[in-house]
């Protein structure tokens, strides 16, 4: 898609001041003591002694029995390590906050008040959540003049009375928009004011309380163009800008994030994606982190090694990664081969993610199958997530636990 017109030449550091708009009236909200803030820094993650490669070459009888009982010592240390870990470990949860990352899940509102099985899986399995729709601009602002908290809410009361963190999504997309604001062109200094009321009034609600936003959602086109988007058309590239200022000003200790799909490993999107971020870093725009989305296939993905090398050069630049949306949808039946196969890349993925410094968390979106969304989007797809219809778990789940307790590299070890 090709961009809209660009805005006209302005100075820099101007942005901030564009107008602030009127005041709009808020509805639902409830009035909430704001809890004590919870610092987002996970723990790191304890380093390992180094174990030797494998010899590349033939070498004496003495050097390879060597090489073996170093390989013995660090497997030993390693498993000691891993069984600390996972010994009393019943979830998820307990050992990827033990390994220094958030373990996650999108959620929704109806299930988690009407399902007392959902609820009770998330709550065990799940250190940080994602509100899948409640927090869209759509659901989240049906009129100009009103804010309908109640879902955003119910999901919010629900993480804190059981110790999870909130990852808010999203702030700017150009979908799921209200049909006031799609209905009609507005005036440049008007939308700009429709936008940083937004942020203001929806970041302003939950100041304090949601550890991370994604700012911006998808505003990247598969060529590495901006995406034709509202935003775009009505205020020109500057908005991606605006927002992460605004949401800073909102609230100034929440981590702010860029999100995005199909950018997770190499190629044009990719590389553009880190191209803009980079500059609005080197710009002095407030951005702590990318989201990689994560939405893959049994035949879509990305090779891990492209993953990784992604993540380091953001974290060269500064910044967080976090996997933000992951699922794995499989084609026609879910045979034993199919979620073997979904269990590897499962796995593979959240292995890139402890061994990369910069990764901090690892977000499903859904963990149920009776709640995914593939199965809308795709008549032919679905059973993309760790748990089955009944909250059973399925291979991946158990992919998952493996490589938060070292199992895999357990195995591979040469005895």
């Amino acid at each position: 898609m090709s961009p809209g017109k660009a805005d006209a030449p302005r100075r820099r550091g101007s942005i901030a001041a564009e107008a602030a708009g009127p005041r709009v009236e808020v509805r639902k909200v409830l009035k909430i003591p704001l809890p004590k803030r919870r610092e987002f820094q996970p723990k790191g993650i304890t380093e390992m002694a180094a174990c030797p490669p494998a010899p590349l070459v033939r070498v004496s009888r003495l050097v390879a029995l060597i090489l073996v009982g170093l390989a013995v010592s660090c497997a030993r240390v390693a498993t000691d390590e891993f069984i600390q870990i996972c010994t009393s470990a019943s979830s998820l949860r307990s050992p990827a906050q033990k390994r220094g990352i958030q373990i996650g899940a999108a959620v929704a509102a109806e299930p988690l008040r009407s399902e007392p099985r959902y609820a009770e899986t998330l709550a065990r399995e799940f250190s940080m959540v994602t509100p899948e729709n409640a927090m869209k601009f759509g659901p989240l602002r049906p009129s100009r003049d009103r804010y309908d908290f109640g879902d955003a809410d119910a999901i919010m009361d629900f993480a804190e009375s059981h110790g999870l963190l909130v990852r808010g999504h999203t702030l700017v997309w150009n979908s799921q928009l209200p049909g006031w604001l799609t209905a009609k062109e507005w005036p440049r200094d008007e939308l700009i004011a429709i936008l940083r009321e937004h942020i203001t009034t929806v970041v302003g609600h939950y100041r304090g309380r949601v550890v991370a936003w994604d700012v911006v959602n998808e505003a990247i086109a598969d060529d590495g163009s901006l995406d034709d988007t509202i935003w775009l058309r009505g205020i020109g590239p500057t908005y991606i800008e605006m927002a992460f200022r605004w949401a800073h000003e909102a609230d100034p200790q929440a981590m702010l994030f860029y999100n995005d799909v199909e950018g997770e490993g190499q190629g044009r999107k990719a590389d553009a994606i880190y191209a803009r971020i980079q500059d609005l870093v080197q710009r002095g725009v407030p951005i702590h982190g990318v989201g990689l989305q994560m939405h893959l296939s049994l035949t879509k993905r990305p090779e891990p090694s492209h993953v990784m090398a992604n993540m380091k050069r953001f974290a060269a630049i500064g910044l967080q990664v976090h996997i933000t949306e992951m699922d794995v949808a499989i084609k026609g039946a879910a045979t034993a081969g199919n979620l073997s196969a979904q269990a590897r890349i499962y796995r593979d993925a959240l292995g890139v993610c402890l061994s990369a410094e910069n990764c901090k968390a690892f977000v499903l979106w859904g963990f149920s199958d009776r709640h995914s969304w593939i199965p809308h989007v795709s008549a032919t797809s679905g059973s993309a997530l760790i748990f089955d219809e009944a909250y059973r778990p399925k291979p991946a789940y158990n992919a998952l636990m493996d490589a938060l307790c070292g199992r895999e590299a357990i195995r591979s070890l040469p005895w």
